[in-house]
């Protein structure tokens, strides 16, 4: 079989130039790059500034820091901490408390929403017009408003520490939070959970 004619450049520039949608392509991709150059030049730009002022005001940059004496203390540490842990540690610390609350926020969001979207599927015309009010409010309003109403409506008007509301004699409430104590299960508490697991597993 004989070799295909090798097409001239011409040819094949005009081919390549109907492929990308003639001039039009052309010109999208000229703009395409412009763009990108624009926002690598910008990005630049702002390094440097950020550089050159860190360096005037004679502050270190990096993260040599990292290996520094933190010097204060975390409220709520997984792992053991201290005031002369490092940065490292305290940044380890927040990122597994932050992992913590992640998880616990997607249970309760999945609880509560299977929850809700069960109660909007309810017979029961006032429990399904309820969640369905519940869905519409909270779908239609901003997380940030949500989040600034929860502190400053709800958040802001608990006591302080001092004067916690007390419940039971063994959880507070207060602006900081909802204190409860710690669970230490003991002997008995493995037959207890066996026997929820074997009563929910009998009703099936």
């Amino acid at each position: 079989m004989a070799d295909e004619p090798r097409k001239p450049p011409l040819q094949l520039a005009a081919r390549l130039r109907r492929a990308l949608g003639g001039q039009a392509g052309w010109s999208g991709v000229a703009v395409q790059i412009l763009f990108v150059a624009v926002v690598v030049w910008i990005g630049y730009e702002i390094v440097e500034n950020a550089r050159a002022n860190l360096q005037a005001q004679r502050i270190a940059s990096g993260f040599g820091f990292l290996s520094n004496t933190s010097g204060f203390a975390v409220s709520q540490a997984l792992i053991p901490y201290s005031e002369t842990d490092t940065y490292a540690r305290v940044f380890l610390v927040g990122l597994l408390n932050t992992l913590l609350v992640s998880i616990v926020g997607i249970v309760i969001a999945t609880v509560i929403g299977v929850i809700v979207a069960l109660g909007r599927l309810s017979p029961n015309w006032l429990l399904a017009r309820i969640s369905g009010g519940y869905v519409e409010l909270i779908r239609n309003l901003p997380l940030l408003f949500q989040i600034l109403f929860w502190y400053l409506a709800v958040l802001a008007t608990l006591p302080s520490p001092r004067q916690s509301i007390s419940l039971f004699g063994a959880v507070f409430l207060s602006n900081r939070g909802l204190i409860v104590p710690d669970l230490v299960p003991q002997k008995p508490f493995g037959v207890f959970v066996a026997a929820i697991v074997i009563g929910i597993v009998a009703s099936l």
